[in-house]
């Protein structure tokens, strides 16, 4: 089996990665993840998917490389990171009573032959009418500042939401599997066969 490697430092796809049983390596890249001009939501995570992914291939050259990103869209606009309290407040009063799409880019690159398979898988996320009290309790409580949309879905966030809608749930918390197996798979890499040579 070639080298699997995650090209990215998130706690969050580590744990969803290592529910493959697979052994793994993490690296961080290096890329500017600034949109383009005009540029829409499903291109810039697929774009930005594979810059990652081919960012840490120079240090790996026999290697499948996993690359994946994420925004939110919430009425045509594309929100990130919150970063701090007052953007977090700001993005889920946003939120309230709304539908928010997560956009997963997500890339497997073999570092060998140079092949790229990659594809933008979307998610749902409609939310409850939300008090200025609920979401100042929410964000002290988990402190959601480094998750796209300002919460955590596998946690608390879950008080935050109306219904989740999507084939993954893994996806909304930033690595969809079932579609990242398929994909390993288009690169000869049968997830459940190489759980009899572990």
């Amino acid at each position: 089996m070639k080298t699997l490697i995650l090209g990215s430092t998130s706690v969050f796809r580590q744990t969803i990665l290592e529910k493959l049983n697979l052994p793994f390596q993490t690296a961080k890249p290096n890329i500017d993840e600034t949109a383009l001009a005009n540029e829409t939501p499903q291109a810039l995570v697929e774009r930005l998917a594979i810059e990652k992914a081919k960012a840490v291939a120079e240090k790996f050259s026999n290697a499948l490389i996993i690359g994946s990103d994420q925004v939110a869209v919430c009425e045509g606009e594309i929100l990130g990171k919150p970063h701090n309290f007052d953007n977090g407040v700001k993005q889920l009063s946003k939120f309230s009573n709304k539908s928010v799409t997560f956009y997963t880019g997500l890339c497997v690159f073999d570092s060998a032959s140079d092949k790229v398979t990659s594809l933008v898988e979307p998610f749902i996320v409609h939310f409850n009418t939300l008090s200025q009290n609920e979401i100042e309790s929410y964000l002290k409580a988990e402190q959601p500042y480094n998750c796209a949309g300002s919460f955590k879905s596998e946690a608390l966030g879950i008080c935050l939401f109306k219904k989740l809608e999507g084939d993954d749930p893994n996806t909304l918390i930033g690595l969809p599997l079932i579609k990242l197996v398929s994909l390993l798979k288009q690169h000869g890499l049968n997830v459940l066969a190489e759980q009899q040579q572990m």
